[in-house]
């Protein structure tokens, strides 16, 4: 008789939250406005799509470089130095498909069974599944809730055991719209060698930046550069989610394992998109930063609104394109308000507990979902929820 392998049968459900709540009311042609979703409203801009399109009709249609078309590697080597300040090679630079798939290849390159890797909470929890398919066990480690969510060191030290192999850093941060300091990213830079750890450092909101906020690549930092794989995309900040485009970066020696694990999953990304890739990085920054300022008025609008609702208030979001209000004064749970909005407001928010237990009072708002006008009507719908509380 057939059966699952113990990654699949002994590992947490792989979940997406309130999204598969959703798709269930959507079937009914309820109009809901989807505030849940991670993923940019915007369409991918002009010159990256036919940047792409000469590449297909180019011919570029066969099997490329198995890290990466070199071009794109180079032009990244480039960003790296002068944006993230990362003095990688193009041969420390490796294509993916997503961030999904760089992280995949992290975990699953750097991970065995019984070992423990820490992830800062509130959590990303697309990182969960991985890490448990490797066969190592996730461990949380809490964010200073009353100091906006900051990384306290001694909260994350307490947590590291003679088994920890690596620790995940969000940053910008998903959910909470953080921004991590330099002094916050020494700190956790201070562990990772004191207790010679990996950091996995997810930075795909990297360009996503609000009011003068500055993202530091915690790679950096002085004795990181060796002991991080720091993973991007293109998904969120050149609104390419469906193209499934990203990179990682890390030292040469961890290449060859990063590699071994991708070139069996995929052999390779798609080939002509990287062309489209190249033209987004080496194309006019004005149309990234056109995004990014759209993004930053319906930020306003969102965080405006949502402080005006009783029982609810919210930070200000550094980056990203979340707003993570606190609810607790109105309460309910978070899945609780997130489904009662669902269920009487036709709005779909995330439930701040899918983040874990330390989100529970907040929900998650995407802003850069939907336009100004649905974010509007979508804030129009949640007052007039919480009003009627």
């Amino acid at each position: 008789m057939s059966r699952f392998a113990r990654r699949i049968t002994q590992t947490s459900e792989k979940n997406y939250g309130m999204f598969q709540k959703a798709s269930a009311k959507s079937a009914t042609g309820a109009d809901l406005i989807h505030l849940e979703l991670g993923r940019p409203c915007h369409d991918t801009p002009d010159h990256i799509k036919q940047a792409t399109i000469k590449a297909l009709l180019a011919g570029k249609v066969h099997y490329s470089d198995l890290q990466g078309e070199l071009a794109l590697r180079q032009a990244l080597q480039k960003k790296l130095a002068e944006y993230n300040n990362i003095d990688a090679t193009a041969g420390e630079i490796l294509i993916t498909n997503g961030l999904t798939q760089a992280s995949y290849a992290a975990f699953m390159a750097l991970l065995d069974e019984g070992d423990e890797a820490i992830l800062l909470e509130p959590f990303y929890p697309q990182h969960v599944n991985k890490i448990e398919m490797t066969g190592a066990k996730v461990v949380l480690a809490p964010l200073d809730r009353d100091a906006g969510f900051s990384i306290r060191k001694d909260l994350i030290e307490a947590k590291i055991t003679k088994n920890t192999r690596m620790i995940v850093l969000v940053n910008p941060c998903n959910p909470t719209g953080r921004v991590y300091s330099r002094d916050e990213l020494q700190d956790l830079a201070d562990l990772a060698i004191k207790h010679d750890l990996i950091i996995v450092s997810d930075e795909v909101y990297e360009q996503i930046l609000f009011s003068g906020a500055e993202h530091i690549s915690i790679a950096s930092l002085p004795g990181m550069k060796e002991r991080t794989i720091t993973m991007f995309a293109f998904t969120k900040a050149y609104a390419m989610d469906g193209w499934r485009l990203g990179y990682l970066a890390a030292d040469a020696a961890l290449m060859p394992g990063l590699m071994k694990i991708t070139m069996n999953e995929v052999t390779h990304v798609n080939t002509f998109i990287q062309d489209g890739a190249l033209a987004a990085v080496t194309g006019p920054a004005s149309v990234l930063q056109d995004m990014v300022d759209d993004d930053q008025k319906k930020r306003d609008l969102v965080v405006r609104r949502l402080n005006q609702m009783p029982g609810v208030t919210c930070a200000m979001p550094e980056g990203t394109i979340y707003a993570f209000p606190d609810i607790s004064a109105t309460g309910l749970t978070s899945q609780q308000a997130a489904d009662a909005l669902l269920d009487k407001a036709n709005v779909v928010v995330e439930a701040g507990g899918f983040y874990g237990p330390l989100g529970d009072s907040h929900i998650r708002v995407c802003f850069g979902s939907q336009s100004y006008e649905r974010i509007e009507e979508g804030m129009d719908r949640m007052a007039g929820f919480f009003n009627a509380l």
